[in-house]
């Protein structure tokens, strides 16, 4: 739909478009054949002598010269509107482009096309758009824009070519700035039931080794002094004639670090109802154990494992959970040009009493090295298997079939070094899909220890 209204200083205000705006216009080729016209019928009266071609000749040379005697001197400003700020994956924004006309003059037609990103789905897509403008107006055209795949994808730069003169003139062209929009990953559901394998702060829901305020029964002892007058077990008490009290466990939280393998892609994404990629997995998967330790108040921290080595400090509460939304926006496998250094992905990067889960689709030798220092230096660590099942061969034939094979049980050889190392590996599947491996974790943290005398 195209709205009409008057133009505001704003439309496209500013030194710059202003300056861009007097750029001069160009002859079309309308008005090249009405120059030839003029000019073949003027010669060929001249030759033979006829008036009457002259007189047949002037309807066209006056309405040329009166065309450009009142011709525009600016070019249209446009500008591209989103509706919001961010949006989730589906999600729809109202979008708009605008196309002003600053001069006095009226543009007979505008032509306008803007670029639109592959993730933003528009009805009409990146067809023209054709209008006109009236003097000292504005066209605004809106758009519903449908976002399919988490990123900051961008509407336009669009641009818009207006004809004035009755045809004769064609501006250069007016631009208007992209604009990009935030599309949060949509977090996949994630429940873990298990309690950490260690935790250490102060406030939680995570039941701990060490006796204190909390709601998991550790067992009945002797009263007290100091000892609160509501934890008194009665029934033991009146048994024993002896007053004896309920003993908790004390509640702790726990700090994640969510480590992203983000060295290669595989697979081809398919937006948010086709098929997955690694990085489709890997962020949504993030956001879902993100969002469900930081709604238990837990702490939280990511780790970028790739070529630029983006770290976001742990942190708890809503607002920590929309800046791991914001990090993941810029979660990508394009290489920078160098290789990631050891030692920033060591084992001192992490706290000691941290769960390190790895997000990993187990391509390269590096990364499988980087999560046995981790349990080598006794990190909890567990990783995630983010490598989509379905990926296709690149080629057909009996000796793409073959390697592919040997590429999987080497794969396979790879997972069972890292159990051997004490890693459990689970594929991604969801609501309790670290159930299992954190009670083995929890089960290996209460271990007793064995020490030399």
């Amino acid at each position: 739909m195209v709205a009409l209204r008057p133009a505001a200083p704003g439309d496209g205000a500013g030194p710059r478009h202003l300056k861009d705006a007097l750029r001069r216009w160009a002859p079309t080729p309308a008005f090249g054949r009405a120059v030839l016209i003029v000019g073949v019928l003027l010669a060929t009266a001249m030759l033979l002598g006829r008036v009457d071609l002259v007189v047949l000749a002037a309807p066209f040379a006056f309405g040329a010269a009166l065309g450009i005697w009142r011709r525009p001197s600016r070019v249209p400003l446009v500008s591209v509107h989103m509706g919001a700020d961010f949006i989730g994956e589906a999600g729809r924004v109202a979008a708009g482009l605008s196309v002003a006309n600053p001069d006095e003059v009226r543009y007979d037609l505008v032509v306008l096309r803007t670029a639109i990103s592959p993730w933003l789905v528009v009805p009409h897509g990146d067809r023209p758009y054709v209008t006109t403008v009236s003097p000292g107006t504005a066209a605004d055209l809106e758009l519903r824009a449908q976002a399919m795949r988490w990123g900051r994808p961008a509407l336009g730069p669009a641009v818009a070519h207006a004809v004035a003169a009755d045809g004769l003139l064609i501006s250069d062209p007016g631009t208007g700035k992209a604009r990009r929009i935030a599309v949060f990953p949509i977090t996949d559901p994630f429940t873990a039931e298990d309690s950490m394998p260690r935790a250490a702060g102060l406030v939680g829901v995570h039941r701990s080794r060490r006796p204190g305020e909390g709601g998991e029964l550790a067992g009945v002892r002797m009263f007290a002094p100091g000892d609160r007058l509501r934890r008194i077990d009665w029934r033991v008490s009146l048994r024993t004639r002896q007053l004896h009290v309920a003993a908790t466990l004390s509640d702790r939280d726990a700090e994640v670090v969510l480590i992203l393998d983000v060295l290669h892609e595989a697979g081809r994404s398919g937006g948010i109802g086709g098929a997955r990629s690694v990085l489709d997995t890997t962020v949504r998967a993030a956001a879902g154990i993100a969002e469900h330790y930081l709604h238990r108040g837990d702490r939280v921290a990511l780790l970028e494992y790739g070529f630029r080595a983006r770290r976001l400090r742990a942190g708890s509460g809503r607002r920590h959970y929309h800046t791991v939304l914001e990090w993941l926006l810029g979660v990508s496998a394009a290489g920078a040009g160098f290789e990631p250094a050891p030692d920033a992905f060591g084992p001192h990067t992490v706290s000691s009493n941290a769960l390190v889960v790895v997000l990993t689709p187990l391509l390269d030798v590096r990364t499988a090295q980087m999560i046995a220092r981790f349990a080598r230096a006794g990190r909890f660590v567990v990783g995630i298997d983010t490598l989509p099942t379905d990926i296709p061969l690149p080629v057909r034939g009996d000796w793409a079939t073959a390697a592919a094979r040997l590429w999987r049980l080497d794969r396979t050889n790879t997972l069972e070094q890292l159990r051997e190392h004490g890693v459990p590996v689970v594929a991604w599947a969801g609501p309790g899909s670290l159930d299992e491996v954190l009670r083995q974790v929890s089960r290996m943290a209460s271990a007793p220890k064995a020490v030399l005398r």
